[in-house]
């Protein structure tokens, strides 16, 4: 096949224990799906559904340095569990849900703060927000074969070695296998799919110079200098 241009590299992801790699088909996001970040954004989490927003597959980063991007003020950092599919399909039950796991990683849910408020109050997309140049770091993927499907576990994330976000897996408001099985009715899921999962409280702003570390159990951590 000759194409016109030269098409883009295929986003990748280091796999813990191999030298293969795992190849980004889409980003999906749960949004607000810990009960006290929820609160802290200013909404009610026993009133809402699950609700996803998107990441292109090219905002994925693993170069540990996270350029504060241009347009924006008030960046800020979101800890969170990346679920890797390894299959995908429609309509997939909770039960057989973790079936199409292929393993899990540690990601930066980057954001534009005032910019996707901007967005909230004109009723626009998040896009601007959330879909920046390696406005999602991420750590190495760590096959579930190795470690299970971790349900609990302390998610945290420093900033500097100060402690700014603290939270467990069991505070998901929408657990593993529910957003799979919800995300396969709204769109045809595949391998190569990363869902990122949702941040605990605290979220806040990053400024050039900070070091982040974020941590998920039974996961691992993940380290970037914002630049």
């Amino acid at each position: 096949m000759e194409y016109v241009i030269t098409p883009p590299a295929m986003p990748v992801l280091p796999v813990r224990g191999t030298d293969a790699v795992y190849p980004v088909h889409r980003i999906y996001c749960v949004g607000r799906n810990y009960a006290a970040h929820a609160i802290e954004m200013g909404h009610d989490p026993d009133k809402e559904p699950p609700f996803f927003f998107l990441k292109n597959p090219d905002n994925i980063d693993t170069g540990g340095r996270f350029a504060y991007p241009p347009a924006s003020n008030d960046v800020q950092h979101e800890i969170e569990l990346v679920v890797a599919l390894a299959k995908g399909g429609t309509d997939i039950s909770v039960e057989k849900a973790l079936d199409c796991v292929y393993g899990y990683a540690v990601g930066l849910d980057m954001t534009r703060r005032d910019l996707q408020a901007e967005a909230k109050k004109m009723g626009r997309p998040w896009e601007v927000g959330k879909a920046f140049e390696q406005s999602a770091p991420c750590g190495e993927v760590v096959p579930a074969r190795a470690i299970g499907h971790p349900d609990s576990g302390a998610v945290w994330l420093k900033v500097n070695g100060e402690m700014r976000q603290e939270g467990d897996l069991n505070q998901l408001i929408w657990k593993v296998p529910e957003v799979i099985s919800y995300l396969s009715g709204l769109f045809k899921l595949a391998a190569g799919d990363l869902i990122m999962t949702g941040t605990p409280a605290g979220v806040g702003p990053v400024s050039r110079g900070d070091t982040l570390l974020g941590h998920v159990d039974g996961v691992g951590d993940l380290e970037v200098k914002v630049v």
